[in-house]
């Protein structure tokens, strides 16, 4: 019976790192459409998401027969509960990283050079998302502290970003709707790191039992 059990732990892991993986795939795909004005990211944007929520719902029903059928024990109950609240996150950081993509789409072409950090903002996103879903997958609570405390670099990047946008409006106050859209990209990748840092916590829950939140 444990043996059966492991192999669907097993399966439940390979599914958390294949969304993580789309989740990874999806926030790149909004820098490339940022950094090159490419408009036609938004299509294939949209697919990656439809992808991560068809993977959302076959996690659930991973995590619903773990519970149902197996009877895990306390430390594995933890495990499925957190990957159950983790889907949730990263389910939204696919409707955010789509949501970029739209925004780019009446930016005629026009890009961040501008305002370079919110590349940082969107790398650090990204390198959060991969480090959290892998600390879930090893059971590592000092990779998911390090990603929890990486947010800080998004957040100080949100920071210079506003004042960036701030200066640009004051000096051409022409730029006002598109600095305002140029906002709402980098609110998105702020929120991914919020999301990320989400997973984080909820590795650290599956591991100690107790939730910073």
């Amino acid at each position: 019976m444990r043996s059966r059990f492991d192999e669907q732990l097993s399966l439940l892991n390979k599914k958390m790192i294949e969304m993580g993986t789309e989740c990874e795939s999806i926030i790149y795909l909004s820098v490339k459409a940022l950094l090159e004005g490419d408009t036609g990211c938004a299509d294939k944007a949209k697919n990656l998401r439809e992808n991560i929520d068809h993977m959302e719902r076959n996690i659930e029903s991973i995590c619903i027969k773990l519970l149902l059928q197996q009877q895990p024990v306390a430390r594995d109950l933890r495990v499925i509960s957190a990957a159950l609240k983790m889907i949730t996150d990263m389910e939204r950081i696919g409707d955010q990283a789509e949501n970029i993509t739209d925004i780019i789409s009446y930016l005629n072409g026009r890009t961040d050079v501008e305002c370079t950090d919110i590349r940082i903002m969107a790398e650090a996103a990204m390198k959060m998302v991969t480090e959290s879903v892998d600390a879930y997958v090893r059971q590592d609570i000092d990779l998911a502290n390090a990603v929890i405390e990486y947010d800080d670099v998004i957040d100080d990047a949100f920071d210079r970003v506003k004042q960036t946008l701030i200066n640009m409006i004051s000096e051409n106050a022409s730029d006002g709707e598109y600095a305002l859209d140029l906002l709402m990209i980098a609110k998105y990748f702020e929120k991914i790191g919020d999301h990320a840092v989400n997973i984080a916590e909820w590795v650290e829950f599956s591991v100690t039992g107790v939730h910073k939140g």
